[in-house]
């Protein structure tokens, strides 16, 4: 179900589904909540679902001159669980989202239970240095400008790239992450992203020791073009308490291409991860006695 709430200075939008544990999901760059509609009803099997549309994108409202930076934007989220009286959640996340909820860890360890990250930013990944080069040159700002005008075909071409298999690419899929594009501001707010991308992601490696503690599920595809699977393996390294399965033939956006798969995956870990909980605490009882 669609609620809109007032979080701040801006009307932010979110889908509600399930009961049980809350379990935060965060999309990715120029994403929206709808990216998760083929995940939204196995996930609120377990967990009580809340599918944001973060600021500045998807149907949220938009504020000018927002900051953009990753440890603004996990404060932000914060102040959003705030505003839903969620003390503490678990969080599923992608890409830009992914690199937004390892800092709200960072930032906010007593508030955050679990992760579970598709191929989020990190800072071990140079990939797409040479895109955020280009969109900081006076051609690149202006060709920003015009994407949301670009032929529908052109960016369905653009989608299937994320893809492993263009063939998997869903007939709904392009609307969740083109229609926010039109919204004035929207593409301003993006550009800020990417403006201080460099040093957001030095300053997340500067905070990656924060969150040792945290249970964490890294999930690539092996053919991902946006977020290289080579730095979610060193991004493993970095957590000492992170899972990493690798989805043969999956490119950046599993959770879309295979959802069948990863739901599965996400309900086995998350089960699995509840029920070492329930023991440690149990032990922890124990011992008290």
């Amino acid at each position: 179900m669609e609620h809109v709430i007032r979080v701040g200075e801006m009307d932010l939008r979110y889908e509600r589904a399930g009961s049980g544990q809350p379990l935060v999901l965060l999309h990715g760059l120029v994403g929206s909540a709808r990216n998760w509609r083929r995940n939204l009803a196995s996930f609120a099997k377990h967990s009580t679902v809340y599918a944001l549309d973060l600021p500045n994108m998807g149907k949220s409202g938009r504020v000018h001159g927002l900051d953009a930076s990753l440890e603004a934007t996990a404060d932000r989220l914060a102040a959003t669980m705030d505003a839903l009286s969620i003390p503490r959640a678990d969080i599923a996340a992608h890409s830009h989202g992914g690199a937004v909820a390892l800092m709200f860890a960072a930032r906010h360890p007593h508030r955050t239970g679990r992760l579970i990250l598709f191929a989020p930013a990190n800072p071990f990944c140079t990939l797409g240095h040479g895109l955020l080069n280009f969109y900081t040159t006076r051609l690149g700002l202006w060709f920003a400008r015009i994407i949301p005008w670009l032929p529908v075909q052109w960016k369905r071409v653009a989608l299937g790239r994320m893809y492993g298999d263009r063939q998997r690419v869903p007939v709904d899929a392009l609307a969740g992450y083109t229609d926010g594009l039109h919204v004035p501001g929207t593409i301003d707010h993006v550009l800020q992203i990417i403006a201080r991308w460099r040093s957001d992601m030095a300053g997340l490696q500067r905070r990656l020791s924060g969150m040792l503690d945290i249970p964490t599920l890294l999930i690539w595809g092996d053919r991902d073009r946006a977020v290289g699977l080579a730095s979610g393996m060193t991004l493993r390294r970095s957590l000492p308490h992170a899972e990493l399965v690798t989805l043969s033939g999956v490119g950046h956006i599993a959770f879309e291409e295979v959802p069948e798969m990863v739901n599965s995956l996400v309900a086995r870990w998350l089960e699995r991860t509840a029920q070492s909980e329930r023991c440690f605490a149990g032990e922890q009882s124990a011992l008290a006695s």
